[in-house]
């Protein structure tokens, strides 16, 4: 029988110049590069036979510009806690340049001094999942990498800490669902598939198998 119960999409912005060199980025308000703007405008095409109640973005030009390209600007609200991860002190290095200082880093684990800390961004994450829990169907999200791992690790009602097990590519989609049409079984139905320029995910499984 089929889910009556909304599943929530969550989109990852497009490549910019720091998502390429694998700098932390979290407040620095950055653009799509040419690839990231093409990457969304991919992201359109698979999304498109989709129809969503509601549509989200994080105001930061690397999540509201991928809305755009995507199609989806005219419905979005935006909403600040989406928005990244404040990295505070550690905004725009490397994690190998700050496992220099700190051999046994780990962003969610310990947060970022002058930033946020885990229970922080984990309590922005639970606020935008419980205003969404009364949308008369499904979701569309557009954000960023740790504060979307986040939302996945709080809607399978897992401590902070466990956001760090859930990879987020650039421009890739998840769907966050609920089993056996029931709110005590919340899963993941797909999780960081990225499209290529064919159309198909990373791993040659054609998009239009989304659950």
């Amino acid at each position: 029988m089929a889910s009556s119960l909304l599943r929530l999409f969550l989109v990852r912005h497009g490549q910019t110049a720091w998502t390429e060199t694998h700098q932390h980025t979290g407040l620095t308000d950055l653009p799509l590069n040419r690839q990231g703007e093409e990457h969304a405008r991919q992201l359109g095409m698979r999304l498109n036979p989709f129809r969503f109640a509601w549509v989200f973005s994080s105001p930061l030009q690397r999540a509201s510009r991928t809305c755009e390209l995507a199609g989806f600007a005219d419905a979005a609200q935006f909403d600040a806690d989406l928005v990244e991860w404040n990295c505070g002190r550690y905004e725009g290095l490397r994690t190998s340049e700050i496992r220099q200082e700190r051999p046994d880093w780990d962003l969610f684990r310990d947060g970022c001094p002058e930033g946020e800390s885990p229970e922080q961004v984990a309590e922005r994450a639970g606020r935008f999942l419980s205003r969404i829990q009364n949308s008369p169907g499904d979701v569309l999200v557009f954000s960023s990498g740790h504060i979307i791992r986040m939302i996945a690790a709080r809607w399978l009602k897992l401590p902070p800490a466990a956001g760090r097990c859930f990879s987020c590519s650039p421009a890739s989609i998840g769907v966050l669902a609920f089993e056996h049409n029931s709110v005590e079984e919340p899963v993941i139905s797909l999780w960081n598939a990225v499209t290529s320029p064919a159309g198909n995910s990373a791993d040659g499984t054609a998009m239009d198998l989304f659950p």
